[in-house]
């Protein structure tokens, strides 16, 4: 039997508003790479990539139905989180409005939710409600697995939301908030990770019956500096959060 078999497998899937990031925070976190240029995600199915006997598995799945073209972005990555190794399948979905009816198809497969958001639209902000409401609603559940992620803290003078804001929204939902620049590589790694950790908890809660505390920088809406400092600034260019 392969040594990936034993690996613990997480589902993880990247949601917001159109033209917010989501296809550069998960390339970069998957390749390293920023990419520039906009081109929409459009949904399809989520299609298993075929697995390799390497630590960074990806793939990209573009097929046609009835006549328009579906595309799905699944990729896999292999992980050390907590000194626990983790095989990620991270799915990066499309925002538009027009492509929203597919959105319950991927909310009832996934594990956990990053939650993402520009600092310089506050429409993509507003928007992170209607994605946590229905998620909560496909799953029956009271709360799930997601984090709060306010990309682009690169564009502090386009910034249009505060991170006062995007922590207390993370507050409301009980869940962690974090600052993420996708072309400058801030906290890219940490959101992903972060979110895997959610989903530990999550499962432990709903195994053992009691909640797992999180105390200090890790409280819902909570944040602190990347490097450990206390952060009270109010934008990237005094360091992005971590929550």
């Amino acid at each position: 039997m392969s040594r990936a078999q034993f690996l613990r497998e997480y589902k993880l899937v990247v949601v917001g508003g159109g033209g917010v990031g989501k296809s550069a925070l998960t390339i970069q976190f998957i390749q390293s790479h920023f990419v520039d240029e906009y081109d929409p995600t459009i949904e399809g199915t989520w299609r298993r990539p075929h697995t390799q006997p390497c630590s960074l598995l990806l793939a990209s799945s573009r097929c046609s139905r009835s006549g328009m073209a579906n595309v799905t972005d699944s990729y896999r990555k292999q992980c050390v989180i907590d000194d626990e190794v983790a095989l990620l399948d991270v799915l990066d979905t499309a925002g538009q409005e027009e492509y929203g009816a597919m959105r319950e198809q991927y909310m009832r497969t996934g594990e956990g939710f990053l939650l993402v958001y520009s600092i310089t639209s506050r429409n993509s902000f507003e928007e992170i409600s209607t994605f946590h409401q229905q998620i909560l609603r496909v799953k029956d559940k009271d709360s799930f697995p997601v984090i709060v992620v306010a990309n682009k803290c690169d564009l502090e003078f386009e910034r249009q939301v505060g991170m006062n804001e995007g922590r207390d929204l993370a507050k409301h939902f009980g869940c962690r908030f974090i600052e993420t620049s996708a072309k400058q590589r801030i906290n890219v790694d940490e959101a992903f990770s972060n979110l895997v950790r959610e989903i530990r908890k999550y499962n432990k809660e709903q195994q053992t019956g009691r909640p797992v505390q999180s105390n200090g920088p890790n409280a819902p809406g909570s944040y602190n500096h990347p490097d450990g400092l206390d952060q009270t600034g109010t934008g990237c260019c005094g360091g992005c959060v971590v929550a």
